[in-house]
């Protein structure tokens, strides 16, 4: 079941039945300090619900759904400071760099292919200097409506990052420079305010999920991890109570770093990251190219074990390309032109 993709030059929103699934900013006006990136916010279910957060207060560089990387060789791709083991804290390094929208390769009724260049900080006295590039990526963002699914939809991210500066950009994360349990990098999930104090859902025994606490579930490997958050606002229906909703993101067991530790939180926020680099860096040395590929499954309502391992499952058979649900390569490039999102 195909969206419909509408850009104005800076954003491209995925539309179905009325309901704007999301709007991805590729060229965004942050400013520096926030590591300039393109982000996937609002993400919605297909009932409408919100499920992402965009420049809270604690974290103004959270940007809804964004492949942040905090620490790679010496660059902040990440936002605001860096921690230093030396220091035992966080400190500005001055080192926060931006992902820059190139082109779109190729756009059509399920997602898009787009290049974008990795730079370095900006110099000169106002910053008008741009910075170098040190990473070319290919990013592929493509979505799935199931038919037999109505609750839900699946988003798929996959990055092709290739080195092209003159030395290593070994990616690691505050726990690999000397922070403890806090090894967030890759594809970041910042949940609505109101979902503070949601639950998590893991993998469990003989195929099916488990509910667990955020804060023991911080730092597990596992090929899936989901969360389930409630919404303020208007009652669900005639008795009341409230609306809930479940993002769950898998990991295919392919990428660099093998099965990922998770940095997720739920206190003092709702939060979600497949760490390939959580408590190990992965070396990115001069020409390599390294590829990621996740699953985001975005469901109406509330969520048990047993549900939890349905939508890792609809996941899963997303990424492999299984059966009717999705055939790999499926963007269409003469379904759009290419040319969208071009200056």
């Amino acid at each position: 079941m195909s969206v419909t993709l509408d850009s104005d030059g800076s954003a491209m929103t995925g539309s179905r039945a009325d309901v704007d699934l999301f709007t991805y900013v590729y060229r965004p006006t942050d400013v520096p300090y926030e590591s300039p990136r393109p982000y996937l916010h609002p993400l919605r279910t297909r009932g409408g619900a919100v499920v992402s957060a965009y420049r809270p207060w604690d974290h103004v560089w959270h940007k809804g759904l964004a492949w942040s990387l905090p620490h790679v060789g010496p660059w902040n791709f990440w936002g605001g400071p860096n921690y230093v083991r030396a220091e035992g804290g966080y400190v500005d390094l001055d080192n926060d760099g931006s992902m820059e929208h190139d082109q779109f390769t190729a756009v059509g009724p399920c997602g898009f292919v787009e290049e974008l260049s990795w730079r370095t900080p900006p110099t000169g006295e106002r910053g008008e200097v741009p910075g170098d590039v040190v990473v070319r990526e290919e990013r592929a963002v493509q979505v799935v409506l199931p038919d037999d699914e109505r609750d839900a939809w699946v988003l798929t991210f996959a990055s092709e990052m290739t080195n092209v500066s003159a030395g290593p950009l070994d990616i690691g994360s505050p726990t690999t420079n000397g922070r403890e349990n806090a090894g967030y990098g890759g594809l970041f999930w910042r949940g609505p305010r109101s979902f503070t104090g949601g639950r998590v859902l893991l993998p469990g025994d003989g195929g099916t999920g488990v509910v667990a606490d955020a804060e023991d579930a911080r730092g597990l490997r596992a090929e899936w991890l989901g969360f389930v958050g409630r919404h303020d606002g208007a009652a669900p229906g005639p008795q009341g109570g409230w609306r809930s909703s479940t993002v769950l993101m898998v990991d295919p067991g392919t990428n660099p770093g093998g099965t990922p530790q998770w940095f997720v939180r739920s206190e003092p926020f709702a939060c979600v990251c497949p760490a390939p680099f959580f408590s190990e860096e992965v070396p990115f040395g001069p020409g390599e190219t390294l590829r990621f590929s996740y699953a985001v499954v975005v469901a109406d309502g509330g969520s048990d074990g047993a549900r939890g391992a349905e939508l890792a499952e609809l996941g899963r058979q997303v990424l492999a390309g299984e059966g009717d649900v999705l055939e790999p390569g499926h963007v269409d490039p003469a379904a759009q032109p290419a040319s969208v999102g071009r200056p």
